[in-house]
C-alpha cells in the first residue's frame, strides 16, 4: 500500500563560503513527493553522514570531485530504508546505503544514477555503522593502510586525528597487523580513549604542542627510532613534525588536510624532509577505488561485529542541526563519527 505524499525537508547550498563555513551558506526548504517513475525508489534517511570531504566540494576552486552546485541539495552518505520501489531489485523495508544527501527522503534511479546504493545487512550491527567503522570512513582507512602504507610487524605508524572516524580504524588495524601505534589527536580526552579503549600505543595532545618544533620533539621521544608510515588526516604543522621524524623510505598517505578547510593555505614548510627520507607520499580518494569496497565493506563489518573494532559516534538529533553539527566538525568538535538521526 502506497504512502503518498511524502513530506520531505531538505538543506540546500545556498552560498560559497569566503573562507570559514557559516550557517548561512545552506537553506532548508520543504516539497512534497507525490509519486515516484518505473526503476526508480524512494529511501526514508535514517542517519546522515558529515565529512570534511564536503567542505572540499563547497568551492569552485579545483578538486578532486566536481564542485557542488548552488540551490541543489547538499551531498552525503546516508542509510535509511526503502519505503516506496518501482525496482525489481529493491522492495519496500529493505535497509540501503546510499547517498540520500541532507534530507529526510531520496528519490533515486539505481539502475541509472551514480549513486551507489548497496543493500546492507542490519542484523548484527547498527545501521549507523555502515556510515563510520564500517563505511566510507572505515573503507577510506583500510584502503590507505593496506593498499598504500602496507606496514609490517614491528614498525612504528602514526596517524593524525587519530579519535576521528578513519583514524581510529586505521589505528587499530594497524596494531592488529603488529604495528607499534601512536595518535594524534585534540585533548586529554581524545588521546585517553585512543590509547585507553582504542589500543593505540601512544597518543599526542596536539594542543600541548602547539607548533612544528615541540610536536617533532615528542615524536621523537615516543618513537626513537623513527617513523616507518604516516597516515595523513590534517596538514598543516603537525604533517611538518612528522616529516622531520620519518625514516628512509617511509610511506605517507593523505586522505584528507582539515587544517586547511577554512580557506587558508596549508604549505609544507621543510619539503627537505621528504628528500632527505626518500619517502614515498600517495594522495588518494576512496571513492576512485570502488573495486575495492565489496571486500573492505564485508572485512569491517565483520570485525565490528565480532567486536574487534571498536566504534565511537558523535549523532545530532533532526535534520535541521546538520549546519551546526557540520560546523563543528570542521572546528574538531566531534568525538569519533559525526552523524544526523533524521528519525
Amino acid at each position: 500500500m502506497s504512502g503518498f505524499p511524502y513530506m520531505n525537508r531538505q538543506y540546500l547550498f545556498d552560498k560559497y563560503p569566503n573562507a570559514v563555513v557559516t550557517s548561512d551558506c545552506f537553506k532548508l526548504q520543504d516539497e512534497v513527493i507525490t509519486q515516484i517513475d518505473d526503476g526508480e525508489i524512494l529511501v526514508r534517511n535514517h542517519y546522515l553522514s558529515l565529512d570534511p570531504y564536503m567542505r572540499g566540494r563547497m568551492s569552485k576552486a579545483k578538486n578532486y570531485a566536481a564542485a557542488q552546485e548552488l540551490n541543489t541539495v547538499m551531498q552525503g552518505g546516508t542509510v535509511g530504508e526503502v519505503v516506496e520501489s518501482k525496482h525489481p531489485g529493491f522492495r519496500a523495508g529493505e535497509t540501503v546505503l546510499c547517498t540520500g544527501g541532507w534530507q529526510l527522503y531520496f528519490r533515486a534511479s539505481p539502475s541509472t544514477e551514480n549513486n551507489h546504493i548497496r543493500k546492507i545487512d542490519v542484523s548484527r550491527i547498527p545501521m549507523s555503522v555502515y556510515l563510520g567503522a564500517a563505511g566510507m570512513p572505515g573503507i577510506t582507512a583500510w584502503y590507505g593502510l593496506n593498499k598504500i602504507l602496507n606496514p609490517k610487524p614491528g614498525e612504528t605508524l602514526v596517524v593524525s586525528a587519530a579519535s576521528g572516524a578513519v583514524g581510529s580504524v586505521v589505528g587499530q588495524l594497524a596494531k592488529q597487523k603488529g604495528c607499534r601505534v601512536i595518535g594524534i589527536a585534540g585533548g586529554p580526552e581524545k588521546c585517553d580513549y585512543v590509547v585507553e579503549i582504542l589500543g593505540f600505543d601512544d597518543c599526542i595532545d596536539y594542543k600541548a604542542y602547539p607548533d612544528t618544533e615541540t610536536l617533532s620533539h615528542e615524536l621523537k621521544q615516543l618513537a626513537p627510532n623513527g617513523i616507518d608510515a604516516y597516515y595523513e588526516n590534517v596538514g598543516g604543522y603537525i604533517m611538518d613534525a612528522v616529516l622531520e621524524n620519518l625514516n628512509p623510505f617511509a610511506r605517507v598517505a593523505i586522505c584528507g588536510l582539515i587544517a586547511g578547510y577554512d580557506g587558508r593555505s596549508i604549505p609544507i614548510n621543510n619539503p627537505r624532509a621528504i628528500l632527505v627520507s626518500r619517502a614515498s607520499i600517495t594522495g588518494f580518494i576512496v571513492s576512485d577505488h570502488l573495486d575495492i569496497w565489496p571486500q573492505a565493506l564485508a572485512e569491517l563489518a565483520e570485525a565490528v561485529a565480532n567486536g574487534v573494532l571498536i566504534f565511537k559516534e558523535s549523532v545530532s538529533i533532526g535534520l535541521e542541526s546538520a549546519p551546526e553539527a557540520f560546523l563543528g566538525l570542521l572546528q574538531g568538535h566531534n568525538f569519533g563519527k559525526q552523524l544526523v538521526k533524521l528519525v
